[in-house]
């Protein structure tokens, strides 16, 4: 299925891509680690996370049919949000990488984001072990 068949595709594909980032140990290294640009930190994608659905206060039930295709989706990404918020309070919004790569809470919140990411590209007919877009691409892709 493409992804622009849903009403909020762009929220969707702004959600994906937080949570492929977040998903993917590898890219965390060799980008948020390394500081790279074009690819927003650690705290940016959190925020795409959960920016325009508010996931840090409701949950992802909310939006099937608009922004999730189905109940198994939104209750994955409900426990992505729940892990990853939960350390962006702990380790705090303006902490480097590495401050969130050592914390005993990581390893689980990349799990819990891996299981959502897979789940969401695979419905939407794409690659999930794809490399992660930069922020432009996204950017490009969302433009009506």
């Amino acid at each position: 299925m493409p992804l622009n068949d849903l009403p909020w595709w762009r929220w969707r594909a702004r959600l994906r891509s937080a949570l492929h980032m977040l998903s993917d140990p590898g890219f965390q290294q060799e980008t948020w680690l390394n500081g790279r640009e074009g690819y927003g930190d650690v705290t940016d994608a959190v925020y795409r996370l959960v920016e325009d659905t508010w996931l840090d206060h409701w949950s992802a039930e909310k939006y099937v049919g608009t922004i999730f295709r189905d109940s198994a989706e939104a209750a994955l990404v409900d426990v992505a949000v729940l892990r990853v918020v939960q350390l962006l309070h702990e380790v705090g919004a303006d902490a480097h990488a590495s401050a969130y790569f050592g914390h005993p809470g990581w390893p689980e919140a990349v799990r819990a984001a891996r299981e959502a990411h897979v789940a969401l590209a695979v419905n939407d007919g794409d690659d999930p072990y794809a490399a992660p877009k930069s922020l432009d691409v996204l950017r490009i892709l969302t433009r009506v």
